[in-house]
């Protein structure tokens, strides 16, 4: 949620004219994330999110807003896109792709506890049960083809220590798994500041926009490898056990979900490390930008080789 498209207030004004919320009140750029372009737009109507798509296209954002309805509609906190006058929830704002969604209450919980977890894991297994009426289809863009193309991009400014680890963990990611495992629907991206929290309440579950359709488990370790890490990237396992209880109220694993756990714990690490480190050496222009230090998901790679828990308590 960063600023890379800087719009005026007249901008805004006439955009807004395309819509049922009232008169412009004042907008505010959003300082977090590192994708869109986000601003927290205040009407007569109420509080709201605009996001400008800097790279995702108009072909795939049917599929992230009508997922986010699906859920809203189905009683997940999740922010429902607004549509315009003619029913579309995209709209173009400064030749880019552009939607709004309502503002949820709360605030994100950086420092989360044990019932913030569970909190977080049942909300995700909620998510994917949910996510089983929906139709839409989604390939994950950040599968192994993507992998090995940002590998090959960032190689050349990491250390030999750092080059042969990336190395031996792509390896270790191109082995093949069991046919059967729960695919669906999953967020991909659950991290501490895309849940929001009124007190100890879980309110809101933002920024869909790496939805896709994959692996099950590989999300909740998407999720876990975020809310439960400790110092130098290992678990806190109170907020494991929390969460992975939580989680199995609402879903519960599959027999062959288990014996893979540490493949998608070291998989969701390196693909997290491998973005940072692109948006480290690569970065984009912007008026605002805020940059994730990707050591800190290296240390939760090493620490996931070193020693990743059984999925069960």
């Amino acid at each position: 949620m960063s600023v890379y498209t800087n719009i005026e207030q007249q901008e805004l004004e006439v955009f807004l004219n395309n819509y049922s919320l009232g008169a412009l009140l004042s907008y505010q750029g959003i300082n977090e994330g590192i994708e869109n372009t986000n601003y927290f737009v205040t009407t007569e109507n109420g509080e709201f999110v605009l996001t400008i798509f800097e790279e995702v296209g108009f072909n795939t954002l049917p599929y992230y807003l009508n997922f986010m309805a699906h859920l809203s509609d189905h009683g997940m906190p999740t922010a429902h896109p607004i549509a315009d006058l003619n029913n579309d929830y995209v709209r173009v704002l400064k030749d880019k792709p552009a939607a709004i969604v309502r503002r949820l209450e709360g605030k994100n919980e950086l420092e989360p506890n044990s019932i913030h977890c569970a909190a977080v894991g049942h909300a995700l297994a909620q998510m994917h049960t949910i996510g089983e009426s929906f139709e839409g289809v989604l390939e994950n863009p950040r599968s192994i083809s993507w992998i090995e193309k940002t590998a090959e991009r960032v190689f050349s400014h990491l250390s030999s220590n750092e080059q042969m680890m990336l190395e031996q963990e792509i390896k270790f990611r191109k082995q093949l798994l069991p046919d059967n495992l729960p695919k669906g629907v999953i967020h991909a991206d659950l991290f501490r500041d895309n849940v929001m929290f009124k007190d100890q309440a879980l309110t809101g579950i933002i920024d869909f926009y790496y939805a896709c359709n994959d692996y099950l488990l590989y999300d909740l370790a998407v999720t876990v490898n975020d809310w439960c890490r400790g110092n130098f990237g290992q678990l806190n396992m109170d907020y494991y056990n929390a969460l992975i209880s939580a989680y199995q109220v609402e879903r519960a694993f599959h027999p062959q979900e288990p014996e893979v756990w540490k493949y998608m714990l070291r998989a969701a690490a390196l693909r997290f490390w491998l973005s940072r480190l692109q948006d480290k050496f690569f970065p984009k222009d912007g008026e605002i930008t805020h940059i994730k230090d990707p050591d800190t998901f290296k240390d939760i790679l090493l620490a996931r080789i070193a020693h990743s828990p059984s999925l069960s308590n």
